[in-house]
């Protein structure tokens, strides 16, 4: 049994990084030692995280659990400040299991191995940091280390464009991070000065500065997740970067997009999100159509899959928009199942990149019978992605549309044209996932070459099953991972419903209805 004293968060928090700090006195000459000392980390710090987290925390509460604080830079009123609730749980959980495989996914990373895995496992930290900082500064503090880890393992280990791709997604990024601060220290300096979030989320602040910073978050948040046209970053950088740090952009990054939303937005700017609701909600229908259209344009295999998760995360932003318990739910178990189906299909990409060399998807073709295991994963992961009923995808897109048809804060002509026009994009997905399928494992474009293309070795077929596995059972028993977060979610909803019927809307079409649940 641990010890519930122990400050657990912290040593989650910053055991990768300690861990990373031997990694340059590892006598190793050709990296072996090193990626499974780097391997042996992620996997202490998973089971690490899952025992300290099925011993300490209370599944049904809505408040934060297991708070840690220490002053750190008083002068600068700076804590370090730790919790988890229903909101960041998970999304730590995600953090390990997708990070720990995308390093076991690096297991050929021949070029100064050192460096890389360093960096995968500083970038391990900053990302458990961003979901479990309670102090303001620190949060931006965690969110700006992370980019610099993302900016070298693309631009060192990336492709051919590696440097623009790079350069693009720190400076939209950077950009980005602008927003947070300048908000943060609006809300921080408004009455009595305090970073802590708590604090925060319990101020009354004047209407206008509220409108302000929701919409200086809303940029910040909507680069990361991303939403158009602050997306444009996304398709470039996961057309140059390596498998393994594509899993992480999709599986983790993009995350911390809707995590922000949700937890700046609407916990703390609840009136504010009255009137951004309805823009919420079309930014998301045309997320999801926007990302849906360019995918089915894409001939290189990775921006397509960019493109899907730009559609696919289009539904977190209508789940937010939606004021129901249903809809907010879907949101949060979107983000999980996507960050697990993309992940997954990330990786995929790469096991055929490793035998085709190319990512041109015309360029590929006739190797579904020499690789009948990566045929069957990816198609797999590809069902997933569009939702095929018994996996998770199906489960939250599910309830984003329940949760937006159950709303009764929109006017009935509102909330029918944009649930039709999100079901529309639903129609897309399955067209260029199995075209890609067909195109990819039946095409002609390298036919005559697949005889010769070695099927997915053992570890790559467990790195798969590893993320396909809680894809199925999730898709089968949803309360397995909604029970994580359902109290936080209704928590959530109850609040900002209490803002409808206090804020004027400047949308005519929005409205509380006389029933209220």
């Amino acid at each position: 049994m641990l010890p519930e004293q122990f400050p657990w968060l912290t040593a989650i928090l910053l055991f990768p990084t300690v861990a990373a700090l031997g990694i340059p006195i590892i006598p190793d000459k050709e990296g072996k030692t090193v990626r499974w000392y780097a391997l042996g980390v992620a996997l202490t710090e998973l089971i690490l995280m899952v025992t300290v987290f099925w011993q300490h925390y209370q599944l049904g509460s809505d408040t934060f659990q297991m708070g840690e604080t220490f002053p750190w830079i008083p002068t600068l009123g700076l804590n370090w400040s730790l919790a988890v609730d229903g909101l960041s749980m998970p999304l730590v959980l995600l953090t390990g299991l997708v990070t720990t495989l995308s390093i076991f996914a690096s297991w050929n990373t021949t070029n100064k191995p050192r460096l890389f895995y360093f960096l995968m496992l500083v970038l391990f930290s900053a990302q458990i940091g961003v979901f479990t900082a309670r102090d303001l500064l620190l949060f931006f503090l965690m969110w700006e280390i992370e980019l610099v880890p993302v900016y070298l393992l693309v631009s060192i280990w990336g492709g051919a464009n590696r440097l623009y791709a790079a350069t693009k997604f720190i400076l939209y990024t950077a950009v980005g991070s602008i927003f947070i601060l300048v908000a943060g220290l609006a809300m921080a300096f408004y009455g009595e000065p305090s970073f802590d979030m708590a604090v925060l989320s319990q101020k009354q602040y004047p209407y206008v500065l509220q409108l302000l910073c929701f919409a200086g978050f809303l940029i910040a948040f909507g680069v990361k997740l991303p939403i158009f046209p602050l997306h444009t970053w996304l398709p470039d950088t996961h057309g140059e970067a390596s498998a393994p740090v594509s899993m992480i952009l999709a599986g983790v990054l993009l995350k911390m997009g809707g995590y922000g939303l949700i937890r700046f937005n609407l916990e703390m700017l609840p009136d504010a999100h009255v009137v951004f609701a309805p823009i919420l909600m079309v930014l998301g229908v045309v997320n999801i159509l926007y990302g849906a259209f360019s995918a089915f344009a894409q001939v290189n295999m990775k921006r397509r899959l960019a493109y899907s998760s730009i559609s696919h995360m289009g539904f977190v932003l209508l789940g937010i928009a939606s004021f129901t318990d249903l809809g907010i739910s879907g949101a949060l178990l979107q983000m999980l199942s996507h960050g697990l189906i993309a992940a997954c299909l990330f990786f995929l990409a790469g096991v055929t990149y490793d035998r085709t060399h190319t990512l041109m998807v015309d360029e590929m073709g006739g190797m579904a019978k020499p690789m009948p295991k990566t045929f069957a994963l990816f198609t797999i992961a590809a069902m997933a992605s569009l939702a095929l009923p018994g996996m998770s995808g199906f489960v939250s897109e599910l309830k984003v549309f329940l949760g937006m048809a159950t709303s009764d804060v929109y006017g009935q002509p509102f909330k029918v044209v944009m649930t039709l026009l999100a079901a529309s994009g639903l129609i897309i997905t399955p067209i260029y996932l199995l075209s890609m399928l067909r195109e990819v494992f039946y095409g002609k474009g390298v036919t005559e070459h697949s005889s010769g293309f070695s099927d997915a070795k053992p570890r790559e077929v467990f790195i798969a099953a590893c993320l396909i596995l809680p894809i199925i059972v999730i898709g089968s028993y949803p309360k397995l991972a909604t029970q994580t977060y359902e109290a936080k979610a209704v928590a959530v909803v109850s609040e900002v419903r209490q803002a409808v019927a206090n804020v004027p809307s400047a949308f005519g079409d929005i409205r509380l209805a006389e029933s209220t649940q």
